[in-house]
């Protein structure tokens, strides 16, 4: 007879929320036992990958659809400033890692590069500069600064400037204290301390079948990629960080919490440099607006990247589409999800939002040169022999029911949790991985209130800010920010 290996956690998928899941829970319970399984290779090779994100480090300093203008002209700091506290809970919970000798010297997972904001026509101009009315006396945005001025943003960012046409209304707002993060590099060292503290990393083994046992666990059937060996471990607590397969094994574990949800897969592509004569000319990641009917995920913006300590250039995304829910999935991923719950709302989702079609119908038509002329939009001297394509992630946006619609389509993340806790699953993108620290306490509130009591002074140790808020306290605001930028050493 076969004995059952029994964990109190299973984590599927080898990415930055299963790391940053995995690590509260061996901080909060040394003694439980825990494992990880990735299909791949190695963790951090699909939406983690340095290559298959921006890198942003989201704090809403320059994506301006967190701050989208009103009917009446109006703009609301409210969103921005709640993106921005979730990433400080991230930025603090590095720190004290760092601090603990856990992660590495943070130049290999995150950098210092300003955000900015750029946009053209008198139109944009007043909305941006709004904007920045709206955002200059919060705490958390302290340093924000505006022109319109061409000689001040040429010495921010002398590549947006050069050989641009005189007499078009543009502005810039620029925050110095903004990062570029390298969330593979961050994520394969959060999983190396996890095994060094016990947890059992599994790759190239997927997780197939979830199915709920009379005693309230989980039964996990997992098969090999190599060599396609199953086996099977029971686990009394299982999260579902599987990037775009999330949905599929959510659907597959029978929760009907997951009943009306979908997920609408976008791929893109990146311009690249790495011409070290161009490179050096731009450091920050600067960000625009995004075309009509176009998903915010695919806001362009040229971004300087770090990556294993080498600079480089990154433009777009460029929107492309498979109906594969991540880079290495299957061709049957859109069509295996549809359930009798979810295919009203992913219908009315189709019918809603024509542009979207359009946008994505315009975006597969281009080619590499007709891509370059949309960088010279940022950059105006840009050459096609200089930029060369790059493949980057895909993205399963969530599509879910709603009582006035019939459903929508949902960008951001969103967490679905069985009833009992016992199971959880992220689905969704962008800003996940900047604010994964957020997102796995609100996880760890949903699906285990009864330890919260006891976990909370440890949580409070790891992320300072924890059950607070920053914005509404300035002088709290300043020193912990002032604090984690010195143990991450990304000081301005």
């Amino acid at each position: 007879m076969t004995v059952t290996e029994t964990y109190d956690a299973v984590l599927i998928g080898g990415g930055i929320m299963s790391a940053t899941l995995g690590v509260l829970l061996k901080e909060l319970q040394p003694d439980w036992r825990i494992a990880v399984y990735e299909r791949l290779s190695d963790v951090a090779l699909e939406s983690s990958n340095a290559w298959n994100n921006a890198g942003t480090g989201h704090a809403a300093l320059c994506e301006l659809n967190y701050m989208p203008e009103a009917p009446d002209g109006t703009v609301d700091p409210a969103k921005a400033i709640s993106i921005n506290e979730q990433f400080q809970q991230s930025r603090q919970l590095w720190a004290s890692l760092v601090e603990r000798g856990i992660l590495d010297e943070p130049s290999t997972f995150i950098n210092a590069t300003p955000h900015m904001t750029f946009v053209r026509g008198e139109k944009n101009v007043a909305y941006l500069k709004k904007r920045y009315e709206a955002l200059k006396d919060q705490p958390l945005f302290a340093g924000i600064q505006y022109s319109e001025d061409s000689r001040i943003i040429h010495q921010w960012a002398p590549l947006l400037m050069e050989k641009r046409r005189k007499g078009e209304p543009f502005a810039a707002t620029r925050v110095p204290a903004g990062t570029d993060v390298d969330f593979g590099a961050l994520t394969r060292q959060l999983f190396t301390h996890l095994q060094e503290r016990g947890v059992e990393v599994y790759t190239n083994q997927e997780v197939r079948t979830l199915r709920r046992r009379d005693d309230g666990t989980w039964r996990i059937g997992i098969r090999r990629t190599i060599g396609r060996t199953p086996s099977t471990v029971d686990a009394r607590f299982v999260f579902v960080g599987a990037g775009g397969w999330a949905i599929k094994l959510l659907q597959r574990s029978g929760i009907p919490e997951v009943s009306g949800y979908g997920v609408f897969p976008i791929g893109g592509q990146w311009l690249k440099t790495s011409n070290p004569a161009i490179v050096a000319r731009h450091k920050a990641k600067v960000y625009s607006q995004a075309s009509v009917g176009a998903p915010p995920m695919s806001v362009p913006h040229l971004d300087t990247r770090v990556v294993d300590g080498q600079a480089s250039l990154l433009f777009g995304p460029f929107a492309t589409f498979s109906p594969k829910f991540l880079k290495n999935g299957s061709m049957f991923d859109i069509v295996a999800q549809v359930r009798p719950g979810n295919l009203w709302p992913m219908l009315k989702v189709a019918i809603d939002n024509p542009d979207l079609i359009r946008y994505l119908l315009g975006e597969l038509m281009k080619n590499h040169a007709q891509k370059v002329e949309s960088l010279r939009e940022f950059m105006p001297s840009a050459r096609d022999e200089d930029w060369v394509l790059l493949n980057a992630g895909q993205r399963a946006q969530v599509m879910k029911k709603d009582p006035d619609k019939g459903g929508v389509l949902q960008f951001g993340t969103e967490v679905v949790t069985s009833a009992d806790g016992t199971i959880a699953g992220l689905l969704g993108a962008s800003p996940g991985a900047s604010t994964a620290a957020s997102i796995m306490l609100g996880l760890l509130k949903r699906c285990f209130p009864d330890r919260m009591a006891a976990w909370e002074p440890r949580l409070t140790e790891l992320i300072p800010s924890y059950g607070d808020t920053l914005n509404p306290r300035p002088q709290l605001a300043r020193a912990l920010v002032a604090e984690t930028a010195r143990a991450l050493d990304i000081d301005d």
